[in-house]
């Protein structure tokens, strides 16, 4: 499968590449620097883009068969990016007949599961005042989303973690699984891939949690 990553450098983005390529996937990588891409192989083509040029963002879709974002915030002072690239790379994938693209969002975005125990309630209340510009930001990525005509999933995750793949991890279609703390970068971008060729996430957010 030909697949896109955008935001290749960060975190997750990382892990979806170097997963995409031991899965057998060619990968085209969409940064701003190349310098700070360390994933290397075979299948692998590294693309200099901007995301505020359209041609630019067309150019690394065309032809392929998914697409997925890691775009997001370095820091807070950077909140408020995710919506505005999302909507130019949903543009491109327009423009270029791509349908499938899978992003990352947030546990807050989603509605707390029956029983949510009251402690995991209060921590996202704290959770939602205090980053609260960048939730918006998602919200707003997320309405794009669902107004598009892209065959969309949002993976939303809780505190992102260090570490290697597990594999295991709980996943709730629609919704959050209960007591979602935590989970590893590298289980975020295992969720995303394998959510490629699923059509029960289609155009619906999915969340995930250790």
């Amino acid at each position: 499968m030909r697949i896109t990553v955008f935001g290749a450098t960060g975190g997750v983005g990382r892990e979806l590449v170097g997963q995409g390529l031991a899965a057998g996937h060619e990968v085209t990588a969409v940064v701003r620097d190349p310098a700070r891409l360390t994933v290397t192989g075979d299948a692998l083509r590294v693309v200099r883009a901007d995301l505020t040029v359209p041609g630019e963002v067309r150019s690394a879709v065309a032809g392929q068969d998914a697409v997925l974002s890691a775009l997001g915030p370095r820091t807070r002072k950077d909140a408020g990016i995710t919506a505005p690239l999302t909507a130019a790379v949903l543009a491109a994938m327009a423009d270029e007949g791509v349908r499938r693209l899978l992003v990352v969002s947030a546990t807050p975005l989603g509605t707390p599961p029956p029983g949510e125990p009251r402690l995991d309630r209060m921590m996202k209340a704290v959770v939602d005042r205090v980053f609260k510009a960048n939730y918006d930001d998602l919200r707003e990525m997320e309405k794009a989303l669902a107004a598009s005509g892209a065959d969309w999933t949002a993976v939303r995750p809780p505190r992102l973690l260090d570490g290697p793949v597990t594999g295991a991890y709980r996943r709730a279609i629609g919704g959050n699984p209960p007591s979602a703390r935590a989970i590893r970068r590298a289980d975020v971008a295992h969720a995303m891939l394998a959510a490629i060729t699923d059509p029960e996430t289609v155009r619906r957010p999915v969340g995930i949690a250790d």
